[in-house]
């Protein structure tokens, strides 16, 4: 891995990414709009940018993960931008989740300046990206994504090319979908084992290695019954991406009937001042429908 790396965004996810990154021997140079996220990372030895376009300038692979689509329009088109400094023949991987259409308009312009692009947004949480396991789903051209491989590699296990640029995109939005909907169907089944006056702890333990077994379950489930509202994902940030699922699927035709329930549920979470808690916190939204709390004894 002789490439120099660019990272932006030093969120719940870009964190452990630009952690792995370097764990990995590999170059870095970070930027964060608050920059003194920056520090921790330039002790362990990554190097500060000044700008997106800085970072550009001096990296080979410039990798964003930032909240939405305006920040990742801002950070490589804006005045400072990532097109700014980037040189032909560099290659710029947006990891963020955000509008398939925005992210090829993009890669016009970048292409236009000799700049690849590759989208390749991730799943598995904020344990995943600590831990280096994340599933990425990249859509772009094969040459770059061999480029791009082994970068990946130091941050994620399952890594899926899955068509042209923006189909990444697209499949995030397909996996938020299950996700949400997932994370619902666990809610009900909490909250349904609480008011049946079951043990929880053992209702997990009983369903989870089987049929109806899944990462949700596995991994929020308990944070739900021990109270632990700590956000792999938040709600704020899930309502960002069920609000690009929506639009796309009105777009195509497609019915998401439940994505739009979860994204009202969500809502009158987020009136009651809980966006910033994990997106599992959906079973606070039933709770208040049942008049019981999902919570081991």
């Amino acid at each position: 891995m002789s490439e120099r790396v660019g990272f932006i965004g030093l969120g719940i996810m870009g964190r452990g990414m630009t952690r792995n990154l370097l764990k990995a021997g590999v170059e870095v140079c970070v930027w964060n709009r608050t920059a003194s996220r920056m520090d921790e990372f330039v002790a362990e030895g990554a190097a500060r940018g000044e700008s997106p376009a800085d970072v550009a300038a001096r990296s080979d692979i410039i990798i964003t993960c930032v909240s939405d689509t305006p920040d990742v329009q801002a950070v490589i088109m804006g005045e400072q931008g990532v097109i700014h400094g980037a040189k032909a023949g560099s290659l710029v991987i947006d990891m963020s989740t955000i509008s398939p259409q925005a992210t090829r308009e993009m890669a016009e312009q970048l292409a236009a300046r000799g700049v690849s692009m590759l989208d390749a947004p991730i799943s598995g949480g904020s344990e995943g990206a600590a831990r280096g396991t994340l599933s990425i789903m990249v859509g772009g051209a094969t040459d770059q994504l061999e480029r791009a491989l082994p970068y990946f590699q130091a941050m994620g296990k399952a890594i899926t090319h899955v068509g042209p640029i923006g189909s990444g995109q697209m499949v995030k939005i397909a996996n938020q979908i299950l996700v949400v909907v997932n994370m619902l169907a666990v809610s009900e089944a909490l909250v349904f084992a609480q008011a049946g006056g079951l043990d929880l702890e053992k209702t997990l333990e009983a369903v989870v290695p089987g049929a109806a077994g899944s990462w949700m379950l596995a991994n929020r489930g308990p944070q739900v019954i021990n109270n632990d509202w700590r956000p792999g994902f938040t709600i704020d940030l899930q309502q960002k991406d069920l609000r690009l699922a929506l639009e796309a699927a009105d777009q195509l035709g497609a019915p998401l009937v439940a994505t739009s329930l979860v994204f009202n549920l969500y809502r009158t979470l987020q009136a009651k001042g809980l966006g910033a808690e994990g997106n599992h916190a959906l079973v606070k939204a039933l709770e208040a429908l049942a008049g019981v709390e999902a919570r081991k004894a």
